[in-house]
């Protein structure tokens, strides 16, 4: 299991000639995420697990101060490479634990064979295990977008920019390797994290006049689709 240290996080709604704006004067001072093999960024596919009583989506809505959220997560429709994540935030601050899974074992999690994640015998799993029994949670909805991600060293800030972003309630789309169907259209998220400090340039290349901050979740406006 792999933990990441607190994080910081900003959120902006935006537009798509901010995306342009954004994209001109990033490269000037950050790289492009290694992830970002075509040079236009990657697909994300989140699939979010959550219980009969909405209890994730109930709890952002209503801005818990600490609240959690597992998902599994891959890249570019590429199931050797899945991700169980656990994101967490408390105080504002965003923590995020993550572990491999293999196609055969997220298989075996979407057809409810919880066994899966007692067998991984690491901790997240084993967590998870534990609270899709006593939570109830259960694989609930698919989030998949377009991403542009940029890194800056100084302050180890990640700046995305999501948009495209589509959803599904059929669970099975996630190791699906057509699109997910059902498009959420005009959203563009702007997100900006750090961990100690914003450098000011950074400040600066992503300065939007007008452009307020948001507490937007993807999990959340898809589920109202």
């Amino acid at each position: 299991m792999q933990r990441s240290q607190g994080r910081h996080e900003l959120k902006h709604f935006i537009n798509y000639a901010d995306v342009i704006e954004i994209r001109s004067r990033l490269p000037f001072v950050t790289r492009p995420d290694e992830n970002s093999k075509t040079g236009n960024g990657y697909r994300v596919k989140s699939l979010y697990l959550d219980n009969y009583n909405d209890k994730v989506l109930k709890e952002k809505i209503n801005g818990v101060n600490d609240r959690e959220k597992f998902r599994l997560r891959l890249y570019n429709n590429d199931p050797s490479f899945i991700r169980l994540e656990k994101k967490s935030k408390k105080n504002s601050i965003s923590y995020k634990e993550s572990c491999i899974l293999t196609e055969q074992e997220c298989r075996r999690l979407l057809d409810g064979d919880l066994a899966v994640l007692r067998e991984k015998d690491d901790p997240l799993c084993l967590e998870l295990y534990a609270k899709m029994h006593y939570q109830q949670l259960r694989p609930k909805s698919i989030v998949d977008y377009m991403r542009e991600a940029y890194i800056y060293s100084a302050g180890n800030v990640r700046i995305t920019m999501d948009y495209d972003i589509r959803t599904s309630l059929n669970i099975y789309d996630f190791l699906d390797p057509q699109p997910v169907p059902i498009p959420v259209g005009g959203i563009y998220i702007l997100e900006v994290k750090y961990d100690n400090f914003l450098p000011e340039v950074i400040r600066g290349v992503v300065s939007l006049s007008g452009r307020r901050s948001t507490a937007f979740s993807k999990y959340t406006a898809t589920r109202f689709i």
